[in-house]
């Protein structure tokens, strides 16, 4: 595969007032390219750096393992896939990644972060609509999708297809991540001073108790009531890297609304749903939908939770969008009621406006959306 990418000129180490706290924009993010901090194996693509967070591509090669791991603080991510791999599988020319397998990916970016950037990532919107888990994992790591503050290391990705096997090669996006120094997370009255200035969802008495609610809707869209989407089995592959290529009915099953505006989530089944509020995410800030909270029901939401600045934002040309909802339910039937609350977002600072809102020109999917599946399929 052949790059022509942007090779960001070499330039100091970034530098802040001790207080300075947030998520880097964009340009940071290239300038932590420039000064060593994130070392790719070939030029940075162009349309790689999100207004908040940079795509990963994969290597050369994938591991399927016996089982999902983590390092821990003694091991390397590669002496762990030398004892669990079962085979290497190339990925130069392509290959596909079945259901209910697990595999490794080294990735085409590594890190030498400064002492007071940390990193954190998620999959990509489009990856999470395909039902594809992906963690990223560092050596000697405790947790999933968390680097620590000055790590210096590899990056590799597990990679999870749930339900539809996927066509990956060199240099897909399946994750992202973003870059922070401290935190600077929005509670109490700060939340409520920014949803007061700026509507972050268009819901009069809006649910801000430790982030903003966020509800499913489940009235319907369209003179047809449609709220979603389940997934079928037993279908193509998907090429994760290919737009407008798939018709829908061969993959999903619309759902329309019912009376008692209602629905049954049949357990191990994949959904895609939308979210009541229309959500808008102001320049400043960046947004996450939390963790699956077990106090709200058996399911999961929200593989992909990452909201860029500008998500929504009218002056991005947003006008509000609604969050669309991955859902998939654990191990019991479920009922979901319209407007029941599913998840929260929680809002943090950046360190500085993006030079780049979402939705401004640089190819976003999703920007002003309503009920939609991932870019792979045919509106």
């Amino acid at each position: 595969m052949a790059y022509i990418g942007l090779s960001p000129e070499p330039t100091v180490p970034l530098a802040f007032a001790a207080a300075d706290k947030g998520i880097l924009p964009d340009r940071m993010i290239l300038a932590l390219i420039g000064s060593g901090g994130i070392i790719p194996a070939a030029p940075i693509m162009p349309d790689q750096t999100q207004p908040a967070s940079l795509d990963l591509r994969l290597g050369e090669v994938a591991y399927r393992v016996r089982a999902s791991f983590l390092p821990g603080p003694r091991a390397t991510v590669a002496n762990r896939i030398d004892d669990l791999k079962l085979h290497a599988i190339a990925l130069r020319g392509g290959a596909v990644l079945e259901t209910g397998c697990v595999y490794i990916v080294p990735l085409m970016e590594s890190l030498a972060l400064p002492p007071d950037i940390a990193g954190a990532a998620n999959p990509k919107s489009s990856t999470g609509r395909l039902d594809v888990f992906t963690r990223v994992i560092a050596d000697q790591a405790r947790a999933f999708d968390h680097i620590e503050a000055g790590y210096h290391g590899p990056l590799y990705l597990e990679i999870s297809p749930r339900t539809f096997p996927v066509l990956v090669r060199e240099g897909s996006r399946l994750s992202q991540m973003r870059f922070h120094r401290g935190r600077a997370v929005l509670f109490g009255d700060a939340l409520a001073d920014l949803h007061a200035r700026e509507r972050l969802v268009d819901e009069d008495g809006a649910d801000l108790d430790q982030g903003v609610a966020v509800g499913v809707d489940l009235a319907g869209f369209g003179p047809d009531g449609l709220i979603g989407y389940r997934a079928k089995r037993h279908t193509g592959v998907i090429d994760v890297d290919r737009r407008d290529a798939y018709e829908v009915g061969e993959f999903w099953e619309a759902i329309r609304a019912n009376r008692k505006r209602t629905l049954i989530l049949d357990p191990n089944e994949f959904y895609i749903l939308a979210s009541k509020q229309a959500v808008q995410v102001p320049p400043d800030y960046a947004a996450e939908m939390v963790p699956f909270d077990p106090l709200v029901g058996e399911f999961r939401v929200h593989y992909a939770g990452f909201f860029d600045p500008g998500f929504g934002y009218a002056g991005a040309g947003g006008r509000g969008a609604r969050a669309v909802l991955e859902v998939r339910s654990r191990e019991v039937p479920f009922i979901l009621e319209h407007g029941q609350t599913v998840g929260r977002l929680v809002f943090e600072h950046m360190l500085a406006r993006p030079d780049k809102l979402y939705g401004q020109g640089i190819g976003s999917n999703y920007q002003a959306q309503s009920l939609k599946l991932s870019k792979h399929f045919r509106a």
